[in-house]
């Protein structure tokens, strides 16, 4: 079963080793291949294409909570939804 990590902006997630509970691979979620879904990306083994973590998608609130606390990445986020074309 796949770990579901609820705030995308907790720190080094990328890096922490996970270890695929079919095959029992070991690496980081740099080195599995992704999958985007609407609310959330997947994370899969790179062996087994077993699920291994499931990333839930920042709302908007979640975004501008880490951009508030410096988090670069939320910040950059904010950046490019400011620059984004509005419908009229």
């Amino acid at each position: 079963m796949a770990l579901t990590l609820d705030n995308y902006f907790s720190p080094g997630w990328r890096d922490q080793l996970h270890t695929c509970a079919a095959c029992e691979w070991q690496g980081s979620a740099r080195q599995m291949p992704m999958e985007l879904h609407e609310d959330e990306a997947q994370f899969d083994c790179p062996q087994c294409e077993n699920p291994i973590l499931l990333v839930v998608h920042p709302s908007l609130a979640q975004v501008q909570a880490a951009a508030a606390d410096g988090h670069p990445e939320a910040i950059d986020q904010l950046q490019i939804l400011a620059a984004a074309p509005r419908p009229h």
